[in-house]
């Protein structure tokens, strides 16, 4: 046999790691090209809704496996992974819907889900409508013949309104309705995306479970990426094949984070969620706070629904509405006295974090709150640290407000 070069003899290797070799960490598998055995497998009809190895964009086995965990965590039996949140809620929304055809978004809904349906959405002849997530007897009345797509939010990702999903997805049902829940803030923890309330409602759920895996199933605040899940193979046919369309790929060092990250999302979430509530109660009595928003607590607009869908956990977010006699110089303030919180968007990562919001422009149906009852808002979520040394933390930027 001819010698060959070392760099043909490095990239045609004959070793192969032996068969029945396992360890806990999955193999991560890089590949834009996939090698085909024969002409024969190369011709062969490729699955639709399935595993496909034929190139990288739609998988390689790493991908397929975090899917198959991702599936597992939110209760499905399907999952397309995308690289991010945001995609994961075009993919939805793109597969689903067409021109003429009607999406309800509820007032609270994410920030870039708006964006993209009254941007995107809008210019491709796809019409839209808010509703009141707590009101489920005027969200059935704006049901029309040419809605075709409900998104849901448990909770709201700002403002934290728990939903009324039972009564939500019973008018959805009854007229036919796709529902896709976007269940960031529940992590796959919290409750069964599509089995919301098995004790009052049996087998009543969502049809799609969007996830941004940025969040808890990554919880290193280091990569972003998304997730479509469903119970239904015709609806997972029409993601895939939107999903393919529009050419989603992953890193796969980002999968093998995310693969890493998901053994300890249980407890994570637990300890960020105990925390949480901890630092809420202690807030609510503050003599600067106007109110609290956190579904645990009992005047938390949803606290009812809260309790009939996930009574056990809270996620790791809560609002502060500040009294009006502090303006919005005084709360930026507070926010840049903190010391343990970075001041930046996201949540579920090992640092705690805190932003200011001005929602005056990005909802349709008003505040939860009047101008006299309270002012200015800020978002907190909770990560790792002691709960002690956040609670100092805030206490001594409190004082800022009075400066």
């Amino acid at each position: 046999m001819t010698q060959r070069g070392i760099a043909t003899d490095l990239i045609h290797h004959p070793f192969r790691a032996p068969e029945g070799w396992d360890a806990v960490p999955v193999p991560v598998m890089k590949a834009s090209t996939v090698l085909f055995s024969s002409t024969a497998e190369l011709h062969a009809p490729r699955p639709r809704d399935g595993i496909s190895y034929r190139y990288g964009l739609p998988g390689t086995p790493t991908t397929y496996t975090l899917a198959a965990r991702i599936a597992t965590l939110e209760h499905a039996e399907h999952c397309v992974l995308t690289p991010s949140g945001v995609s994961a809620v075009t993919l939805t929304s793109m597969a689903l819907l067409q021109p003429g055809d009607e999406v309800l978004l509820p007032d609270n809904v994410y920030g870039q889900n708006r964006y993209v349906t009254t941007g995107l959405l809008s210019r491709l002849g796809i019409t839209h409508r808010f509703y009141d997530p707590l009101d489920a007897t005027a969200f059935a009345a704006l049901l029309g013949e040419r809605t075709r797509l409900v998104w849901l939010e448990a909770a709201g990702s700002i403002t934290l309104e728990f939903p009324d999903l039972v009564g939500l997805l019973r008018a959805c049902r009854a007229r036919g309705v796709l529902t896709a829940i976007d269940d960031t803030w529940g992590g796959g923890i919290a409750f069964n995306p599509f089995e919301v309330a098995p004790a009052l409602a049996p087998g009543l759920g969502a049809d799609i479970a969007m996830h941004a895996l940025t969040k808890f199933p990554s919880g290193g605040a280091d990569l972003l990426m998304g997730a479509v899940c469903t119970r239904d193979a015709a609806l997972n046919r029409r993601l895939v094949e939107m999903h393919e369309f529009l050419g989603y790929g992953l890193g796969q060092n980002d999968v093998e984070m995310v693969l890493r990250g998901l053994p300890s999302i249980s407890l994570r979430y637990r300890a960020q969620d105990a925390a949480t509530r901890v630092l809420a109660r202690w807030m609510a009595d503050r003599p600067e706070v106007a109110r609290v928003l956190h579904p645990a607590l009992a005047d938390s607009p949803g606290h009812a629904y809260w309790r009939q869908v996930s009574p056990d956990a809270a996620g790791c977010l809560f609002s502060v509405v500040f009294k009006p006699a502090y303006d919005q110089r005084r709360v930026d303030a507070f926010v840049d006295a903190l010391r343990c919180f970075g001041i930046g968007y996201s949540w579920a990562g090992p640092m705690s974090l805190v932003v200011p919001y001005d929602l005056s422009r990005s909802r349709s149906l008003g505040l939860p709150w009047t101008p006299e009852e309270g002012g200015s808002l800020v978002r907190f979520a909770i990560g790792l640290e002691e709960v002690e040394d956040l609670r100092a933390d805030i206490e001594q930027a409190l004082g800022a407000l009075a400066g």
